[in-house]
C-alpha cells in the first residue's frame, strides 16, 4: 500500500520484498482461507475456517477519500464460535526507509510518525509495542460480535474522531451511490466489478491510475515490469469510452475532467502519462529491494516523455462521447479543438504508438486519429467539422496507401506487414466501413496469427512461438469481441467476450496478461485498461445485433 497517493512511496512493501505489514489473522493457524468483494464494491471480506469456527474480516478504504489521508477500515466478526486473532501493525514509510517513531496512546488510540507521515491506529489498545516500533495485540471476539480496527495514514495530523460505525456507513453509500445497477448488460456481475475497479483506482482529483501496483513482471526475468501508479490519458479515455457506452454515470464526467485539463495545459505537448494529480511522471530509478519473485523494484516510468499520437484520436473519442451525453463544457469543447490541432500537426509523423515501442509510423495511432475526428466532427456541429473530416478522411487516404496490406488487411506499420491486435479497436469503433473488406480481413488475419485456446496476442515478437515471448493480452480479447461485433458477428463476439472474461485471478480481477499454458495471470494488478474493455464489451454486446454500429 501506498500512502497517502497511488503514486506515492510504499508503506506496506511486501510485494517486493521489502519490510512494512498489516496482519490481521486467527491465532488458530490450522485455518482454510478465502474471500470475496461485496457485488460491485472494493469492500473485500476475507474468511477463515478454523478448528474452532469461522471468521470473517471486512476491510475497505474510507471513502469518500480526503487527499493527503488515507483511511483503512477492517472490521473483525466471529461468524461461528468465538474468534482470537492475532494483529499485527508495521508501517514502514518510503518503502522500508522509515520504522514506526513516537508510538503512543493518547487515550483514544495510537499515534507514530513514519518519516513525514502521520500515524493514527484505533481497535487496539492493549497493544505492545515491538522492538521495531511496530505494534501487536490479540482481539478476542464473542461469536456473532465484531471488533472495529482503524488504521488512518497521512501528510497531517488529523484530531476528528474516527468513528468506525459512521465511516462504514459513509463507505457502503459511496460505492452503492458510485456503481450502476448493470442489469442490463451481457455479465451484470462482472460489469460490475469492472465499473468498481475504474471507480476505485480514480481519484479525488480525477486522475484514474492504469494499475494500483509496480513492478509485478510480465514474464519472469526478462526485465519487462513497470511501474503503473500513474494515470495514462489513453487508459483514461477507455474508461471513460466504456462507462459512456452504457449511460452517462459520473465516471465519464471525471474522465472528460481529467483529459480536458490535460491537453488544455500541454496542447501538443501532451504526455501520455500523468501522475493521478496532474504532475509529471517521474523517471524510472531502483530501489535497494529485492524485488517481486522474477521481477525488479522499479518505480517511475520512461512512457510519460514519448510521443504516441493515438492518445490525441482517443482524446477526441472521448470528448465526443461525452458531447452526445451533453456532458462536454466549454473547457472540453477547447480541449477538442486544441487535441484536433496536435493531430493536424503531427499525424504524419512517427510515433511510439499503444505499445511505447520504437518510433515509427504505426498504422493503429493513424486510424484513431480517424475515428476521433470523424467523431467531434460529429457530435461539436461546429462550423470547422467540415475542416475536421477532410482531415479525417486525408489521413485515412494515405494510412490506406501506406498500411493496406495487398492481402487486404491493415498492417502494423508502413514498414512491417505483420498483424497487431491493436488494429482491431478502431476498425470496431468506425475507422471503415463494418462492410469493408478489410475489417473481416483484418480481424481473420490477427485470429490466424495471434490467438491461442481461444486468447489473443498482441504482435509477434521474431520468431518466438507465441506464449514464450509473453503472455496473451486480456485488452486485446475484448478488442477481438468488440471488433466481431462491429463485423455483425454476434456469436463470435460473444465467444471472444466469455474466453477473455475467464482469464480473472480467483478475486474476480483482471492483469494485463494471462499465461494461457500455466492459466495464472502475468503483470500488475489489477489492469485498468482490461477492465474498461470488460464494460464496454458487456453493455455492447446486450444490445441488438441491429445496433451493431451504433457508437453511444
Amino acid at each position: 500500500m501506498c500512502a497517502p497517493a497511488w503514486h506515492d512511496a510504499a508503506v506496506f512493501s511486501g510485494l517486493l520484498g521489502g519490510p512494512g505489514a498489516y496482519r490481521v489473522s486467527p491465532c488458530d493457524s490450522w485455518n482454510v482461507w478465502g474471500g470475496y468483494y461485496e457485488d460491485g464494491t472494493l469492500i473485500r471480506v476475507s474468511r477463515w475456517v478454523t478448528a474452532d469456527g469461522i471468521v470473517s474480516c471486512r476491510e475497505a478504504l474510507a471513502a469518500p477519500a480526503d487527499t493527503g489521508q488515507l483511511v483503512l477500515l477492517r472490521q473483525i466478526r466471529a461468524v461461528r464460535g468465538d474468534a482470537r486473532v492475532r494483529v499485527d501493525l508495521d508501517v514502514r514509510g518510503d518503502f522500508g526507509r522509515h520504522p514506526m517513531a513516537q508510538v503512543h496512546h493518547d487515550g483514544q488510540g495510537w499515534r507514530a510518525r513514519t518519516g513525514p507521515l502521520h500515524i493514527r491506529f484505533t481497535g487496539a489498545d492493549d497493544a505492545r509495542t515491538g522492538p521495531g516500533g511496530g505494534l501487536g495485540t490479540e482481539v478476542h471476539v464473542p461469536e456473532g460480535g465484531v471488533h472495529d480496527l482503524v488504521l488512518e495514514i497521512g501528510n497531517r495530523v488529523n484530531h476528528a474522531r474516527l468513528d468506525a460505525s459512521a465511516l462504514w456507513e459513509a463507505t457502503e453509500g459511496w460505492w452503492d451511490a458510485a456503481v450502476p445497477d448493470c442489469a442490463d448488460t451481457a455479465a451484470p456481475r462482472d460489469t460490475r466489478m469492472a465499473y468498481a475497479v475504474l471507480h476505485g483506482l480514480t481519484s479525488t482529483r480525477g486522475g484514474m491510475v492504469a494499475a494500483a501496483t509496480t513492478s509485478l513482471p510480465e514474464r519472469a526475468d526478462t526485465g519487462r515490469d513497470y511501474d503503473y501508479r500513474y494515470a495514462w490519458v489513453r487508459d483514461q479515455c477507455y474508461a471513460g469510452l466504456a462507462v459512456a457506452a452504457h449511460g452517462p454515470h459520473p465516471l465519464l464526467e471525471r474522465a472528460v475532467r481529467f483529459v480536458s485539463e490535460r491537453v488544455l495545459a500541454d496542447g501538443p505537448h501532451l504526455r501520455p502519462a500523468y501522475t493521478v494529480g496532474g504532475e509529471a511522471v517521474p523517471g524510472e530509478r531502483s530501489l535497494p529491494l529485492p524485488g517481486y519473485p522474477g521481477g525488479s523494484d522499479r518505480i517511475g516510468n520512461r512512457a510519460g516523455r514519448q510521443l504516441q499520437l493515438d492518445v490525441f484520436g482517443e482524446a477526441l473519442q472521448l470528448f465526443a462521447a461525452a458531447a452526445h451525453h451533453d456532458l462536454l463544457d466549454t473547457r472540453g469543447a477547447a480541449a477538442a479543438r486544441i487535441a484536433v490541432e496536435a493531430v493536424a500537426g503531427h499525424w504524419a509523423q512517427q510515433d511510439a504508438g499503444l505499445w511505447e515501442l520504437e518510433r515509427r509510423w504505426w498504422t493503429h495511432s493513424k486510424l484513431c486519429c480517424v475515428v476521433g475526428l470523424r467523431d467531434v466532427a460529429r457530435e461539436l456541429g461546429t462550423p470547422a467539422a467540415p475542416t475536421w473530416s477532410s482531415l479525417a478522411e486525408g489521413i485515412l487516404t494515405e494510412t490506406r496507401a501506406r498500411c493496406l496490406h495487398h492481402g487486404g488487411h491493415w498492417q502494423r506499420a508502413d514498414d512491417d506487414p505483420g498483424p497487431d491486435a491493436a488494429l482491431l479497436l478502431p476498425l470496431a469503433r468506425g475507422a471503415v466501413h463494418p462492410r469493408e473488406p478489410s475489417l473481416a480481413l483484418t480481424r481473420a488475419h490477427v485470429a490466424r496469427h495471434l490467438t491461442d485456446d481461444g486468447y489473443v496476442y498482441r504482435f509477434l515478437h521474431g520468431r518466438q512461438p507465441l506464449g514464450e515471448a509473453e503472455g496473451a493480452f486480456l485488452l486485446c480479447g475484448f478488442m477481438m469481441a468488440l471488433a466481431a461485433r462491429a463485423e455483425g458477428q454476434e456469436a463470435e463476439a460473444v465467444r471472444w467476450f466469455e474466453r477473455t472474461r475467464s482469464a480473472s485471478g480467483p478475486a474476480g480481477l483482471f492483469a494485463e496478461e494471462y499465461d494461457v499454458a500455466q492459466r495464472q495471470l502475468r503483470g500488475n494488478l489489477p489492469q485498468a485498461f482490461v477492465h474498461a474493455q470488460l464494460l464496454e464489451c458487456s453493455a455492447r454486446l446486450a444490445s441488438s445485433a441491429g445496433a451493431a454500429v451504433t457508437r453511444w
